[in-house]
Formats: structure tokens, sequence, C-alpha cells
């Protein structure tokens, strides 16, 4: 089965399953990102407290840890959810976003790396460069480096046994035994906050409805479905407040068909 084909599998499945998607995600995102996977046809929950994230953890299909508003309380939720998805064979997704732009932000994601099984990173070459010790350039939270983002999924999935996803005008995903560029897009996608963040939100609920072994072509799908839908919003929304509406409507619109005749997947 070729990626296109695989990818329209995937969306049929989250629309069929419903996956209930766990986010532990940045203040600024929350509303924009449970829309965003109500659109798609996942079931969000935003839960942060860490009296109750080990419990929703389990009952989740899997989770999202986004450090975009990083505090101390937060990676304590983040590390008893992650715990408890592990046990429970739930797909962990790391978004480090801002990695490099203080030694928070970058201690903090190797940290999760390292004590838990992420399943997978979905960043920018500026995030993956700090992650990796690289002299990768970020400010604020928006990266500033270009290069081989290729090379740095690789060179991340190896490091850290984890389907890297490195994302830009082009997404580069590699996973252990497979690797793909995505150039499904637009640059609308830059000018709305939060696009990002959803896109790693898209990701986890095709990982949801995705076996491991079909996790790296599951990352890609994703990633095409969602620069799929940001191409059809652009070509009916020519600025940044109608596009952010109109990719939640083409979101919701595209059907599995639809995916499989315009995704942009190819094998590496």
């Amino acid at each position: 089965m070729n990626a296109a084909r695989m990818s329209a599998v995937l969306l049929a499945e989250v629309r069929e399953r419903r996956p209930l998607v766990h986010n532990i995600t940045n203040l600024v995102v929350q509303n924009f990102t449970a829309n965003i996977l109500l659109a798609v046809g996942a079931s969000p929950v935003m839960a942060h407290a860490p009296e109750e994230v080990e419990e929703m953890a389990r009952a989740a299909n899997s989770l999202v840890l986004n450090i975009g508003t990083l505090d101390e309380s937060q990676l304590k939720s983040m590390a008893l959810a992650a715990a408890a998805a592990c046990d429970e064979g739930r797909p962990v997704i790391l978004d480090p976003v801002g990695a490099g732009a203080t030694k928070m932000r970058t201690q903090a994601a190797l940290s999760l790396l390292e004590r838990f099984r992420v399943a997978v990173v979905r960043c920018n070459p500026g995030e993956a460069a700090s992650l990796l010790g690289q002299s990768g350039h970020t400010r604020g939270v928006e990266s500033r480096t270009s290069g081989d983002q290729m090379q740095l999924a690789r060179e991340l999935a190896r490091r850290f046994r984890v389907t890297a996803a490195v994302t830009g005008p082009e997404d580069a995903v590699c996973g252990s035994d497979s690797a793909f560029v995505v150039r499904n897009g637009h640059p609308l996608l830059q000018r709305v906050t939060g696009t990002g963040c959803a896109a790693t939100a898209v990701v986890a609920a095709f990982c949801a409805a995705a076996s491991p072994e079909q996790r790296t072509l599951a990352v890609a799908g994703a990633l095409a479905y969602f620069g799929l839908a940001a191409e059809r919003a652009a070509s009916r929304a020519g600025s940044p407040g109608s596009f952010a509406v109109a990719l939640l409507d083409e979101l919701a619109a595209i059907q599995p068909q639809d995916l499989e005749a315009g995704a942009k997947v190819t094998a590496e």
C-alpha cells in the first residue's frame, strides 16, 4: 500500500474510532487545538492538573506533551502522564516548543526524552538542532535555522529512538526503518499562532489509530492531511484570520479519497 493510500486509510480509522487525545499543552493554543481535533474527527481532552493526569492518560488513546508555556507544575504533570501512558502502551508525542530559546525548555524536553518512551517528536529545524546539541537559532518559539531537515530527522530518530518529524516548507519524517518527505502545506500556516501545535495534535490522532509498525507512515499521513487542508483553506481565504477558520472547515471536509488524491508524500 502506497503512502497516499495508507494516509487515507488512517484518516478513515480516525473518523471511525474517534480516539481520545490527551493534551498537556500550552495556554496559547488550547482552544484552537481542541477545535482542530474535533474537526479531524478525534476527541480532545485538555487536562493538566497533577491530581488527574495519570487517570486521564490511562483512559486516552494518545498523549501530547507541548512545552510552549512550561512551568514546574506542568512539567510534573507531563512526567506523571507520560509514565501512565507508557504503562498502557499509548503513544506519547512530544512538541518541544522553543527548545533552544532557554535552558529550561531544552532541558525539559531532553528530560522527557530520556525518562520516557516517547513515540514521536514533532519540531522545527531550530528545535531539532537544539535537542541534538547543535548550533540552532531560536528566537521566542520560532525557528531561525535552515538546513537539511531529513538529516536532522534521521539523527533525532537514531539518538532518541523515536519517529522524528522536522517540519517546515517541506516536512521530513524518519523512523527506525523508513523515511518520508511531505510536500503539502502553505505559507499562511506561519501567520497563525498554534498551527505547529495543531499539527502535533493531528499527528497524535493518527498515531492513536495506527499500529506501532505503521507509526512513521501515520506521522507522514497526518502532516500531509494537515498540509492539504492548509492548501485548500488558502485557496479561499487570503488573510490569516479567515484562513484559520477555513483551516478548521477543510480539516472537517476532507474525505479519505481527497487525501489519497492530494497527499504529496514520497519515500526517501
